[in-house]
C-alpha cells in the first residue's frame, strides 16, 4: 500500500547550529559551558572553537562538537593571528551556523573579519570587559587602541551584528566613541553564578584569611594586593593574605612564577596557585577582594558574593556591579595599596560587619544567578536572530 502525501512523515526539524569562538578551552568551560548547556536544551547544535588544551575532551563530553583554532592570545604574534583568521574564514565557510558567539575582544575582531567574509545570519560580539588594549598605560596597549578602535567602529555596527557588554560603564564608553549601535547593543551583567555550588559556609577559627583570586596580572591589581599585605604586616593586623591563580604568559601584564614564589617565600602573601575547586577555596576565607584595573564583570567577585564573603574592590568599571560601598563591601580608588590597606584592616578588624556585608553580598549575588545570565543570552539569540531570519 502506498502512502499518500498527508501521510507521509514530516522531516524533522534541523537544530541551528550556534558556534561559540574563545580563545581558551578552560575559559569556556569556567565561564561559558552553562550557556551552551542552556543553549542546547532549548534546541540550538552547540559547536566550539577554540584553542584545545586540559579542557577539550571535558567540552566533548558535555556534547558539544569541538574545533581546534590556532588562538594566540598575545598582541605580538600578527602572522598567528593571520593563520586564526584564515581558518575562521574556513569553519564559517564549513558549518554555516545559525549565530556565532565571539567571547573577548580577540575572537570579536578575528572572528568578525571572517564574518564580513562567511556572512553568517547572526553574529554575536561579546565584550567581556575592554582587555589590555584598553586598561593598560603601556606604550604598546596605546599603540593598538587606535587601530582596534577603528576596526570595532566598523564591525561593531554591522546590521547581523549585536553587541553584548557586562556593565553599563562599558556601554557609556563605547556608545560615547560612536563604536556601537545602541540599538544593537545589550547589557547581561556577568557570565552567572551556581547559587546551589558557591554558598556561605562556616566560619573557620584563626586570623581572618583575605584572597584575591584572578590570573596574575598586573593589570588585575595584584602588585597593589601584595604591597597592601606588606602594609597590613607593618601594622600588625593578624590576617593572612592569600592570591590564588596563575601566571598567564600570553599576556603582557603576567607576573612571573619567580615573582609569586618570591613574595610567597619572604611570608608577604601565600600564594596558593591555580585552583579548579573555588567553591572550597572561599570556604576558607573571610574576605574576598579584586582592586583590578578594569572588568567586564568580574566572575571571582561574583561566586565570592554567593559563597556570603564580604568583597572589596576597586572604583572601576566591572567592580562596580558587584561592590556595594557599605552594603556588601570597600571599593578603593584603583592603583591606591594604601586605600586598599586601609579598607582590608577595618574588615579583618570587624567581624559583625564582615558578617554584615556577608549577608548582603549572597542577597545581591541572586540577581547574577546562572539562570538569568542564561535567559538573557537566549532571549538574545531569539530577538536578533529572528530580525537577521536565523532558522529557530
Amino acid at each position: 500500500m502506498t502512502a499518500t502525501p498527508a501521510t507521509l512523515p514530516l522531516p524533522a526539524p534541523v537544530a541551528p547550529k550556534l558556534l561559540f569562538v574563545v580563545t581558551e578551552d578552560w575559559y569556556f568551560r569556567s565561564h561559558r559551558l552553562p550557556l551552551a548547556q542552556a543553549a542546547q536544551a532549548a534546541g540550538y547544535e552547540v559547536h566550539v572553537a577554540t584553542r584545545i588544551g586540559r579542557d577539550g575532551e571535558r567540552i566533548r563530553q558535555a556534547g558539544f562538537v569541538l574545533h581546534p583554532l590556532p588562538f594566540s592570545r598575545s598582541p605580538r604574534r600578527p602572522w598567528r593571528d593571520a593563520a586564526t583568521l584564515v581558518a575562521l574564514i574556513r569553519l564559517y565557510r564549513r558549518l554555516a551556523p545559525a549565530a556565532v558567539h565571539h567571547v573577548a575582544l580577540k575572537p570579536v575582531v578575528l572572528g568578525s573579519l571572517a564574518a564580513l567574509v562567511a556572512s553568517p545570519p547572526l553574529v554575536v560580539n561579546a565584550l567581556t570587559g575592554l582587555g589590555f588594549v584598553f586598561a593598560s598605560d603601556s606604550a604598546g596597549a596605546r599603540a593598538l587602541r587606535v587601530p582596534v578602535r577603528a576596526l570595532l567602529r566598523v564591525l561593531l555596527r554591522r546590521p547581523n551584528a549585536v553587541t553584548v557588554l557586562q556593565n553599563s560603564d562599558d556601554l557609556a564608553l563605547l556608545r560615547s566613541a560612536g563604536l556601537v549601535d545602541p540599538d544593537r547593543t545589550v547589557v547581561v551583567r556577568g557570565s552567572g553564578v551556581d547559587l546551589a555550588l558557591f554558598a556561605p559556609a562556616m566560619a573557620t577559627p584563626g586570623p581572618p584569611v583575605i584572597v584575591c583570586a584572578a590570573r596574575m596580572l598586573r593589570d588585575k591589581g595584584i602588585v597593589e594586593f601584595v604591597e597592601a599585605a606588606r602594609m597590613l604586616r607593618r601594622r600588625a593586623v593578624d590576617a593572612r593574605c592569600v592570591l590564588v591563580g596563575g601566571p598567564d604568559p600570553e599576556n603582557p601584564a603576567s607576573l612571573s612564577e619567580a615573582e609569586l614564589r618570591a613574595w610567597d617565600t619572604a611570608g608577604v602573601i601565600e600564594w596558593w596557585g591555580v585552583r579548579d575547586d573555588m567553591p572550597a577555596v572561599f570556604a576558607q576565607c573571610q574576605i574576598a577582594c579584586l582592586p583590578s584595573y578594569r572588568e567586564g564583570l568580574p566572575k571571582v567577585l561574583l561566586e565570592a558574593a554567593a559563597a556570603g564573603l564580604p568583597l572589596v574592590g576597586a572604583d572601576v568599571p566591572g567592580c562596580r556591579e558587584i561592590v556595594r560601598a557599605g552594603e556588601n563591601g570597600c571599593l578603593v580608588p584603583p592603583r591606591d595599596p594604601g586605600a586598599l590597606a586601609d579598607a582590608l584592616a577595618t574588615l579583618v578588624g570587624d567581624a559583625a560587619l564582615r558578617r554584615r556585608y556577608g549577608a548582603r553580598s549572597r542577597e545581591l549575588a541572586a540577581d547574577f544567578s546562572l539562570a538569568r545570565v542564561n535567559a538573557a543570552t537566549l532571549a538574545v539569540y531569539e530577538r536578533f536572530g529572528r530580525r537577521a531570519g536565523t532558522p529557530r
